[in-house]
């Protein structure tokens, strides 16, 4: 990139965001961005991947604007950057702080009516905003594939990357489709950005996408890793027998940190609820934070969070998105997580100020149990998905009127426990077959059942993988060292 153009990302990065100078790779990857070479950037949590698109998502803009004033062009487009995001229940969140730096940008998702949704593609379509997020299954309808066909996508983002593979932990099937997306824009600048993938999705994300091989030529994708390089995180496991000596452990850890910002991780809500009663006999204030409490509840509590009115909170993994807040002085696991990328995600939220904080996995062998009937619900078997689809197809009339209940009556025998339902309609609202599995009362069927989700030998080769990332976890809760585990876990490759 031309000193002009490095000057032009600086004057964005200093009048827009309010920051004097880049962190991390961020300058060298915005440089190959604005070079029109394509990248994979793997950082974590909080690190500033959005500023690697946003800067020259704006830089285009700008540029496109002098150049059209210059020669008195006049109702002109300016080249648009298109984000694919997964998270539609943040994409309001990162529009609005957008649009509050007075930058141009929008989204289009499910959450819109069908009349905002159509005014949106109006002003999409003449010109306006240079960012707009949207999931990859928005590229499913016609009308938005006819809307972005009238502009000139000059980049492409592909956030939360780690969804385009299989391998990785949050699978999402449009997303494979993302590289005949990318065709049809007319191969665009990519740049695809997550907080976690083992070398195998790595090599997933480029090969999904049609990027050619990691290396530095001018047709390659460049990896850029910065891995767990955050010295100010200590990473620590502490073997613990029962909740008496976790109450134990994070009454310590609030002590050494008075009046701090922390958040202590649980996987289910029944044992997050049953801490919140023992620290509140120990009278240390706290609030909880789960994905049974009311939307406008969970607004309330991660705004008083973010406010330090509450700097403790209890929190199932619902906690996280969004949460931009750079002086989490501590991250506590009181369960064994999922996964070493869902573990390494949370860890990431500690400490984003540069400031020592510390990260504490309290490992009892017993919470294993508890991620093994996880595994079981996470991964039905393929004779499951296929009585699953055979009823909604056709006993359709009993689901629109009965819903639920009357599912898992005839799948689970009325194991109240049993979570497999719940993953069968969730995968086949991402594969399209229905629109939204919370709302069985208007139930369309929209395609087969799909061969992956019907075939045994594809749901069998998905259990083993997730296996494999708990058992990454015992490994991890016995290691040596837990930073060079990390480190090698997850293929921190410096190429950068």
């Amino acid at each position: 990139m031309s000193s002009c153009s490095l000057d032009e990302a600086f004057e964005v990065l200093k009048r827009r965001f309010g920051y004097s100078e880049f962190r991390g790779s961020q300058q060298k990857i915005i440089e190959r961005t604005m070079e029109g070479r394509d990248s994979l950037v793997i950082m974590p949590t909080g690190g500033g991947k959005s500023l690697c698109f946003q800067i020259p998502a704006l830089v285009h803009a700008h540029r496109y604007s002098a150049a059209a004033k210059t020669a008195k062009r006049h109702n002109t487009k300016v080249p648009l950057t298109l984000v694919l995001s997964p998270l539609v229940a943040l994409m309001k969140d990162q529009v609005d702080t957008l649009q509050r730096k007075g930058i141009e940008a929008t989204f289009v998702n499910s959450s819109l009516d069908r009349q905002e949704r159509n005014r949106r593609y109006k002003q999409i379509a003449s010109g306006e905003f240079c960012l707009l997020y949207v999931t990859p299954e928005r590229f499913r309808k016609e009308e938005f594939v006819s809307v972005i066909d009238q502009r000139e996508i000059v980049l492409l983002a592909v956030d939360e990357a780690h969804c385009i593979s299989e391998w990785g932990h949050d699978f999402r099937p449009d997303y494979t489709r993302v590289g005949e997306f990318r065709q049809s824009l007319g191969m665009p600048t990519t740049i695809a950005l997550t907080a976690t993938a083992t070398r195998d999705v790595q090599l997933d994300i480029i090969r999904q996408l049609g990027i050619a091989e990691f290396g530095d030529g001018a047709d390659q994708c460049k990896l850029y890793h910065e891995g767990i390089q955050r010295p100010n995180l200590a990473l620590s496991i502490e073997e613990v027998w029962g909740t008496d000596e976790k109450t134990a452990l994070i009454e310590q850890v609030v002590q050494r940190w008075p009046n701090q910002s922390g958040v202590v991780y649980f996987t289910l809500i029944r044992y997050l609820e049953e801490m919140s009663g023992r620290l509140r006999a120990l009278n240390i204030p706290h609030v909880c934070y789960h994905g049974d409490l009311s939307r406008q509840d969970r607004k309330r509590i991660q705004d008083d969070f973010m406010r330090n009115r509450s700097p403790l909170v209890l929190a199932t993994n619902a906690f996280g998105m969004g949460i931009d807040k750079e002086d989490i002085r501590y991250v506590l696991h009181a369960e064994v997580p999922g996964s070493m990328e869902s573990y390494y995600q949370e860890i990431g939220r500690a400490g984003r100020d540069g400031l020592p904080s510390e990260c504490i996995l309290m490992y009892d062998q017993r919470d294993l149990n508890t991620q093994v009937e996880f595994l079981g619900w996470s991964n039905p078997d393929a004779d499951f998905y296929q009585r699953t689809y055979d009823l909604l197809v056709h006993d359709g009339d009993s689901v629109r009127s009965f819903g639920m209940e009357w599912l898992r009556e005839k799948l689970c025998a009325r194991n109240k426990r049993d979570r497999r339902l719940e993953t069968v309609l969730s995968m086949l609202q991402r594969y399209g077959v229905i629109q939204d599995e919370l709302d069985l009362g208007n139930l369309e069927i929209a395609g087969p059942l799909p061969d992956s989700l019907a075939n045994q030998n594809d749901r069998s080769a998905k259990l083993l993988r997730d296996q494999k990332k708990l058992y990454a976890l015992v490994e991890y809760a016995k290691a040596a060292s837990p930073r060079e585990f990390v480190h090698n876990y997850f293929g921190a490759v410096a190429n950068s």
